[in-house]
């Protein structure tokens, strides 16, 4: 499944085991504090005139980040006035793209963006997938971007960072303010590297504010609007419990094994996401361990009420965020010192000394499809629609014991395939895929097996749930047949592409 990468400048896949590829970290330019006001005050009246200031050119790559989620107002506001001043082919490289993002089709249309590098999904995903998108959309994890910027796989020329608050001097945070989203974390290895950092925000607060995410030393320019975002869209839509009989049943499932497998045990760490199945899975989990009296040492992921409930009751020792995904978290993040801000280096980057991912006992995740190897996509519907971000999720397989909690058919089609339509992770770190129909044990992973052995769970191979799901569904799902135009490269941790991305013709 090694893609065919000739005529592409980057290296291919080359498996987890492989010795990594050494390169040093790159440097920022150095600036001098002479050329900065010296009463700190770096306050530029709009947008365009920042940029201005800024120097953006043809063919830059500007920087976005997403904690505002389908709120943010900043980028649309960035691109009106890039295409104000005739800058055409930019490149935009945001740490994901939103639903509201729909609105910069036109912006693509017209030549002012020139392709997207970044975590696609939605509207945007649906465009490049039909091969609209001029450059190729180039995916990373969360700890790849980080990782494509540190060693300089990725140059940015300027990053533009919503900040629900700021002083005059940069120091900025989005604990606080009418926008408030939770952390920055996705935005500080821009404004640690990139040539120029200009922080936009609707809340000026006064020197110094503290405590602040990002330092005012890395900014070189604040730039104050009426609002970045929509407060009612930074955290919609995220945090609902499945109602779903059958997701209640595989969260359930994923905590019961977690349990018989002796993983659920004082002083344990998981990680586990926003979707309906990872929430009920967590709800699952603080259950039994109030009733064990067990404590967590560490939650790791975006933060939740009911990992903020955790906290606060004692369960989890701590919870190390990397995105924000309700007010009870944007709440808990200002209040509580132990709910602290994580950046992707923290917790996922490939080339740095150890990253949390791999401390954690298990992570909790989603797919879109698996296949009989234990191998997963999560980027594209099984008609090769690019539909959905990696976000974090390759970085997260990482951890001590990785379990796909899935439903075994979405939308009438079996998910588990004899091959994927996309590969994003590997069989080799998947140990554990929960359907509703049973769980099925990575053959790899003979001391998981030993663990529930005899624990009246409904333990079987992945082959007999793929028959019976194909038996319920009506036979095996078609295996779509791609356009030969490769509109996108899907990269491992380490910057190798693991796949690649084929046009979608028409709608299928």
């Amino acid at each position: 499944m090694i893609p065919d990468l000739s005529g592409f400048d980057m290296a291919g896949y080359r498996g987890i085991a492989q010795e990594p590829l050494r390169s040093n970290r790159v440097a920022p330019k150095v600036k001098s504090s002479a050329d900065y006001p010296p009463n700190g005050d770096k306050r530029t009246p709009t947008i365009l005139e920042a940029l201005k200031k800024a120097g953006l050119r043809d063919g830059m790559v500007v920087s976005t980040h997403h904690h505002l989620r389908n709120g943010d107002e900043v980028a649309l506001q960035l691109f009106e006035a890039i295409r104000s001043l005739g800058v055409k082919d930019i490149v935009w490289f945001p740490s994901a793209v939103f639903p509201c993002h729909e609105a910069l089709i036109p912006y693509l249309e017209d030549g002012t963006i020139h392709h997207i590098e970044g975590s696609l999904n939605g509207p945007l995903g649906d465009y490049a997938t039909e091969g609209r998108m001029r450059g190729l959309a180039v995916l990373r994890s969360h700890g790849n971007r980080y990782r494509s910027i540190q060693d300089g796989d990725v140059h940015v020329d300027i990053a533009v960072i919503a900040a629900p608050s700021s002083d005059y001097f940069g120091n900025c945070t989005g604990a606080i303010g009418k926008s408030a989203c939770g952390g920055l974390g996705f935005a500080v290895a821009d404004s640690e590297y990139a040539d120029h950092t200009i922080v936009v925000t609707d809340n000026l607060v006064e020197f110094p504010c503290v405590p602040w995410q990002i330092a005012g030393n890395k900014v070189d320019q604040v730039v104050e609007l009426d609002t970045i975002g929509d407060p009612n869209q930074i955290v919609a839509g995220t945090t609902v419990l499945t109602s779903s009989p059958e997701r209640q049943r595989i969260a359930r499932l994923a905590a019961e094994f977690v349990k018989a497998a002796g993983i659920l045990r004082e002083g344990w760490s998981f990680q586990a996401g926003a979707g309906g199945i990872s929430l009920s899975f967590v709800v699952y989990v603080q259950q039994m361990m109030a009733t064990s009296g067990i404590k967590a040492s560490f939650a790791r992921g975006g933060s939740t009420k009911y990992l903020v409930e955790m906290l606060e009751n004692g369960q989890v020792g701590a919870i190390l965020d990397g995105q924000t995904f309700d007010l009870e978290g944007v709440r808990s993040i200002r209040e509580n010192p132990n709910h602290v801000m994580t950046t992707p280096l923290n917790s996922y980057c490939y080339h740095t000394k150890g990253n949390f991912a791999s401390i954690l006992d298990c992570a909790v995740l989603g797919a879109t499809e698996v296949d009989i190897n234990f191998n997963a996509n999560v980027v594209t519907h099984s008609d090769g629609r690019l539909l959905h971000g990696i976000g974090g999720w390759q970085d997260a397989l990482f951890s001590q014991c990785t379990i796909l909690a899935v439903p075994s058919i979405r939308n009438r089609i079996p998910i588990i395939r004899d091959e994927l339509t996309t590969l994003c992770g590997p069989g080799e770190l998947i140990d554990v895929i929960v359907t509703e129909r049973g769980i099925a044990i990575n053959p790899m992973r003979q001391d998981l097996i030993d663990s529930a052995k005899g624990s009246g769970l409904p333990l079987k191979s992945i082959q007999e749930i793929q028959r019976e799901s194909e038996i319920l569904a009506g036979g095996k799902p078609e295996q779509f047949e791609p356009d030969e135009t490769t509109i996108g490269l899907v990269t491992w941790v380490d910057g190798t592409v693991i796949d690649t991305i084929r046009k979608v013709s028409k709608k299928l």
